[in-house]
């Protein structure tokens, strides 16, 4: 599963892709910096996985990751070539969720494509051509199921009558209510892959002043039900230059209440419509990633294919009831542990000790 960091040029995509991923992406103060993505992975937060070692006194432990794309500048054109701009665009066909970073802060040596900082107006810029883009990948799509419409294939009418409601809608500026279109015909959708449709997380990129404050509550009333979150992107990156215990020190003392990082991983992966469970033993303790709404089948494939092959029946608890008890052993022995079969629904937080034979 992958999230794409995208936005204008010069907005801190770069900084805060090193800032998540401790890579060494090269950020610089021009447009089209970045041209091939950078990508790297990200370990999800989980305050679960440290507690749950040591039940066992695992040797190690393993976070969740999840994918990160820091895809290049857009510009106004882009999905007419500008700036190389449909090369780019396709980098963000390949991502799940969009991190739209948005410039809040004012640096005279940080150029920006604009005589000023407006960001309703940069976001419009980056949504519009999102939808300039879905607009050609529907007209493409409507050449070819109008030959096959002409030659009475049902399909291929309702189709049609789906483009076109679709173009209708984009036309118009709005993004359609797809939840009841998806559901009627989800594979229709998957294949369109659509740009301008895909969950969006707004990235305020904040200065530590007031007019930084005043661009954020710009951002927050354009995102419309779109969540926002900020990001200290330049503190964070000096911040990343020291110590753990200390960064937090410094963190309370600049009055910054949660890490930004943090929260931004943590709503990437919610969007990403994932849940964790977890598996442990003397080796190792590990959080693992799973769509919600997964059978417990898929859950062992995710372990081993031999789990899923073989599978007899599982141990189940959840995390929050085996952390109050302390005791594996101990949870069984108070009929805390439930046993289940091949359909049982994953729940967020499941511990799962799968038992299996091949």
């Amino acid at each position: 599963m992958q999230v794409g960091i995208i936005g204008l040029p010069n907005v801190g995509k770069s900084t805060i892709y090193n800032t998540l991923t401790k890579a060494n992406a090269v950020v610089a103060n021009y447009p089209f910096c970045t041209i091939e993505p950078n990508i790297g992975l990200i370990n999800v937060p989980d305050d679960n996985l440290k507690k749950l070692s040591k039940i066992y006194n695992s040797a190690k432990t393993t976070s969740v990751s999840i994918k990160v794309l820091d895809v290049a500048g857009l510009v106004k054109g882009a999905s007419r070539g500008e700036g190389l701009g449909n090369k780019f665009l396709s980098h963000i066909r390949e991502v799940d969720v969009i991190a739209h970073v948005v410039r809040c802060f004012k640096d005279d040596n940080v150029s920006h494509v604009s005589s000023e900082i407006k960001p309703a107006d940069d976001m419009e810029i980056i949504n519009t051509e999102l939808m300039l883009a879905d607009l050609e990948t529907l007209e493409r799509k409507k050449e070819k199921l109008s030959a096959l419409a002409k030659s009475q294939d049902i399909h291929a009418k309702n189709d049609l009558e789906l483009i076109n409601h679709l173009q209708d809608e984009f036309n118009k500026g709005n993004l359609p209510e797809l939840n009841n279109l998806q559901n009627k015909d989800p594979e229709f959708f998957l294949d369109l892959n659509l740009l301008s449709l895909k969950p969006v997380l707004y990235v305020a990129n904040m200065g530590d002043d007031d007019f930084s404050i005043d661009l954020y509550n710009k951002i927050a009333a354009a995102a419309g039900q779109n969540e926002v979150v900020k990001i200290f992107g330049k503190l964070e990156a000096e911040l990343m230059e020291i110590g753990a215990g200390e960064r937090e020190i410094y963190r309370n003392e600049l009055g910054l209440e949660e890490n930004g990082l943090h929260i931004f991983i943590k709503k990437c992966y919610s969007m990403l419509n994932l849940l964790t469970f977890y598996t442990l033993n003397e080796n190792e303790t590990r959080a693992w990633p799973l769509k919600t709404g997964s059978k417990i089948i898929e859950a062992a494939g995710k372990i081993h294919t031999d789990m899923q092959r073989g599978f007899i029946k599982a141990d189940v608890i959840g995390c929050k009831e085996l952390l109050s008890i302390g005791s594996l052993h101990k949870a069984k022995e108070e009929g805390r542990v439930r046993v289940e079969g091949r359909e049982y629904i994953v729940k967020d937080k499941d511990v799962i000790l799968i038992k299996f034979s091949v």
